[in-house]
């Protein structure tokens, strides 16, 4: 077994821009998706970046930055949900609109709903329904076992069919 971080003779190295470059967008979607905004999804990226870079230069092994990026981007979002949130306080201008939602993962309800989940809970049902990624997967992604992840997303689905407002979501699309 080889060092992590280490290539073997033969195997080219990805440099971290060109990574950034072709999987960029790919990743902006999994932090918002995990984050539920866009600011702090940015910031999750941020710190992705940083992290491989620390871990691995700027030569990237050509297996392993997908899933450890990923991996980054939900442990900073659960680091960041035991953290003291700051409060949004009110101007008096009000801020620009966002474009319309056409994708119902775009919706607003919709992110209303999730964001009244744990992180722990978001990060499972987003990797799940959104990614297709299995609960072993999922498991290592979070650190957790496999039991955790059935039963966090168990108690995702519990709490979001208990909400009234699902159902008249559901009925929208």
């Amino acid at each position: 077994m080889r060092p992590e971080g280490v290539l073997m003779s033969g195997e080219q190295s990805m440099p971290l821009t060109r990574y950034i470059a072709e999987h960029g967008m790919a990743l902006t979607r999994f932090a918002y998706l995990v984050a539920g905004d866009r600011g702090r999804a940015e910031d999750l990226l941020q710190e992705t970046y940083l992290a491989l870079y620390r871990r691995f230069g700027d030569a990237l092994p050509p297996d392993l930055p997908a899933a450890y990026a990923r991996t980054a981007i939900v442990r900073a979002q659960i680091r960041q949900g035991r953290r003291r949130q700051f409060v949004e306080r009110p101007t008096a201008e009000l801020p620009d609109r966002p474009a319309p939602a056409t994708d119902p993962a775009d919706s607003d309800q919709l992110w209303k709903l999730l964001a009244g989940l744990s992180h722990r809970q978001r990060c499972v049902l987003v990797l799940r329904y959104r990614y297709g990624c299995a609960d072993e997967e999922i498991a290592e992604t979070l650190g957790c076992r496999r039991a955790t992840v059935r039963s966090l997303a168990a108690r995702a689905l519990a709490d979001l069919r208990a909400n009234r407002a699902v159902t008249e979501l559901a009925g929208e699309y």
